[in-house]
């Protein structure tokens, strides 16, 4: 964020109407501040490297080098807390989304979705939260996780985990919120959000987004299971 708080944003998309219209958006907010626009993927890798917005808007179908490339490049640079990227995309279940969570993105947005949402979630990426919905997530990666095998043995780093950690970290990859977790734990949020951090952190993971990924590669939850 720049000196006075605001949210830096870089914005990423190769049809200038579209990428106008979010310059325009974004930059109409009293607290973003659009610092850079690119029409393609390699301009986006660039423009990043120059400016260090907090967040990169990023399309996933451009030319030259395409959103997954870019932000594969994106988050490899980063080190500490480096820019999120968010993917844009126009279908709810491109093919592409999953390989972009795994490349780094924190999220993705829909094109066509309230301008008010795709506001919202700049701000909740911006704030180290995550994108998707747990109505959305689990379809998702459940659409594409479904086709891979799943290991039979759980993964070694699950076993340095506490019992309160993994059973909230279960519960997160299930599609339950923060407020939920609580509920049936018996447990403050704080303590919720305690917990999933230092899950995250011992399993090498980025957010929870990221958690549901994981969850459902190494054949923690099933398609079909959750919620």
């Amino acid at each position: 964020m720049t000196s006075d708080g605001l949210i830096t944003v870089l914005v990423a998309d190769d049809q200038a109407l579209v990428r106008a219209g979010l310059v325009a958006l974004v930059g109409g907010q009293p607290d973003l501040t659009v610092v850079a626009e690119a029409a393609n993927g390699a301009e986006a890798v660039a423009r990043t490297r120059e400016t260090a917005p907090d967040i990169v808007l990023m399309d996933i179908r451009m030319p030259v080098m395409d959103g997954l490339e870019a932000t594969r490049r994106i988050v490899g640079d980063a080190t500490g807390r480096g820019p999120r990227v968010v993917v844009l995309t126009t279908f709810d279940l491109d093919e592409y989304i999953y390989d972009a969570l795994c490349a780094g993105a924190c999220g993705f947005l829909l094109k066509h979705a309230p301008p008010e949402e795709l506001l919202l979630g700049v701000r909740a990426a911006a704030h180290g939260g995550a994108l998707l919905s747990p109505t959305v997530t689990r379809p998702l990666i459940e659409a594409f996780t479904g086709r891979r095998r799943m290991p039979i043995r759980p993964p070694a780093a699950l076993a340095r985990l506490t019992a309160r950690e993994r059973e909230v970290f279960d519960l997160v990859a299930g599609g339950r919120s923060n407020t939920e977790i609580a509920r049936a734990l018996c447990i403050a949020e704080t303590t919720v959000k305690t917990h999933l951090g230092h899950a995250l952190e011992k399993l090498g993971l980025r957010d929870r987004v990221h958690a549901v990924v994981y969850a459902y590669e190494n054949g923690l939850i099933r398609p079909g299971e959750g919620r």
